[in-house]
């Protein structure tokens, strides 16, 4: 079913599992309640998940949502909200066409931390191959594959049709992630030298910060064979998540927005304490399990939770080094983070998710200055130790270790690696003096003897963790 050409439209960028779990599921509710308002549209900017989209397609955007509480307790929900895919085109023109048009008034997106290219001062990295290529096809009147170049595209049609404006909804996990990729946005289009679509956009686009979260693992055979006995449907496009869900949000919106306040999604004024608690107490301590667990030959995030060495190193890291950084006297926290800490730890240790230590582990060139490195550099700066937060770019390093000589038991992706810096790195004489002294993972940190010191002393730490288990690799 394609949506109403009379209905407001969201069109998302990325249909990855986490959309589906997330965002088009807030909207679903909306639906239910009646509130028909505004539909839900989607596509990819790259040649990725094409049996996905295909099955997608087939049955008109609508698929299987399977949840799964830590009680082990699983629901299944027809989610039908998604009511236009769009296939993948060079160029991307049906996306270009559908963002451009009037009644489209919510562009979101979610590419992964990594597909910002931004490094800790929020510079775009425009000698990165994907973003050099984009400016390349900008240049041209063509659209990338990188978010800048597929909005660029979009929105320099938009302002030629003179559809209005628009806001750019960032749904991934990033640090003030309205802000940063819109800098990005405005970098790229101001390296082209296109002034008047830079000032265009300035004027008639808004990007608010969010805050999103929800245990989503990549969809396995499992789930559609689970799907299948619970509902009497076969669904290739089935997918599975834990049953928590949170969606904060500015309320900065420049051409309206569905009443997601009627379904749960919380609006404020500033995502700020959120987002800080999400992401490090929840994105790095999901980071530090995962590198841990890979270290001693697990597969699963919730085995290496309940392995008690590695949940001490996750509790450890948010109670020595997280929490007094963010609940200060003077500036206290308006979330329980002691509460907010326990309650993470319970929902990785779910066995019934199955999230795999490889999801988890991805992009710890991104991750390592996105969510650890602003904890070490405020300890730091208050002259307190770092010794707990220390352990996880220790794990990271160990872990790097491994996938530099072969012995990750399965494909490491990182956007942001420079795969021949990574080797070299390993390859040093003192690959903890390199590893800390490397600008893409500390910036301003690099080199700091401090940081040294203390990944030196965790490093010894994380080695006899590995030893203790009978790991030799």
């Amino acid at each position: 079913m394609a949506e109403s050409s009379s209905s407001l439209l969201m069109l998302h960028l990325g249909l990855g599992s986490f959309h589906r779990a997330h965002q088009a599921v807030y909207l679903q509710a909306l639906h239910q309640l009646g509130d028909r308002r505004w539909a839900l549209a989607g596509g990819n900017l790259r040649p990725d998940m094409a049996d996905t989209l295909e099955a997608l397609r087939a049955q008109q955007g609508a698929y299987t949502l399977e949840t799964v509480s830590p009680q082990g307790e699983r629901r299944y929900e027809r989610i039908t909200s998604l009511q236009t895919v769009l296939p993948f085109e060079p160029g991307l023109p049906a996306l270009i066409r559908l963002g451009s048009e009037a009644r489209t008034r919510i562009i979101s997106f979610t590419v992964t931390e990594a597909g910002y290219y931004l490094d800790a001062a929020n510079r775009l990295d425009t000698a990165q191959p994907d973003v050099a290529a984009d400016l390349q096809a900008a240049a041209e009147g063509r659209a990338g594959s990188t978010i800048y170049g597929a909005l660029c595209a979009i929105l320099r049609e938009r302002r030629r049709q003179e559809a209005g404006p628009v806001t750019l909804l960032n749904c991934d996990n990033l640090r003030h992630n309205g802000e940063r990729s819109r800098s990005g946005l405005l970098q790229f289009i101001a390296r082209l030298g296109d002034t008047g679509l830079l000032a265009w956009v300035e004027q008639n686009t808004r990007s608010p910060n969010a805050m999103v979260d929800r245990i989503t693992p990549r969809p396995t055979p499992a789930v559609r064979e689970r799907v299948l006995a619970a509902t009497g449907v076969d669904d290739p496009a089935a997918l599975m998540g834990e049953s928590f869900i949170q969606w904060v949000i500015e309320d900065d919106f420049i051409a309206g927005r569905p009443d997601w306040e009627r379904v749960g999604v919380e609006m404020v004024t500033s995502v700020q304490a959120h987002e800080e608690a999400k992401i490090r107490l929840l994105n790095a301590t999901h980071s530090c399990i995962a590198w841990a667990g890979t270290l001693l030959g697990l597969s699963y995030i919730h085995e290496g939770t309940a392995h008690p060495a590695i949940r001490r190193m996750a509790h450890d890291y948010v109670s020595d080094d997280v929490i007094p950084v963010l609940d200060r006297p003077g500036h206290p926290c308006p979330i329980d983070l002691p509460r907010y800490r326990d309650v993470v730890l319970e929902r990785f240790g779910n066995p019934a998710i199955a999230d795999t230590n490889q999801r988890v582990a991805m992009d710890g060139f991104s991750k390592i200055p996105g969510f650890i490195a602003p904890t070490v550099r405020e300890r730091l700066a208050a002259g307190a130790g770092i010794a707990s937060v220390a352990l996880l770019p220790a794990l990271f390093l160990a872990y790097l270790q491994r996938w530099h000589r072969g012995q990750i038991p399965y494909t490491y992706q990182d956007q942001a690696m420079d795969p021949a810096q990574a080797h070299a790195i390993c390859e040093a004489a003192d690959p903890v003096a390199a590893f800390a002294a490397d600008p893409v993972l500390w910036d301003e940190l690099a080199g700091d003897p401090r940081l040294l010191a203390a990944l030196r002393l965790a490093g010894e730490r994380v080695a006899a963790f590995v030893r203790e288990a009978g790991v030799t690799a």
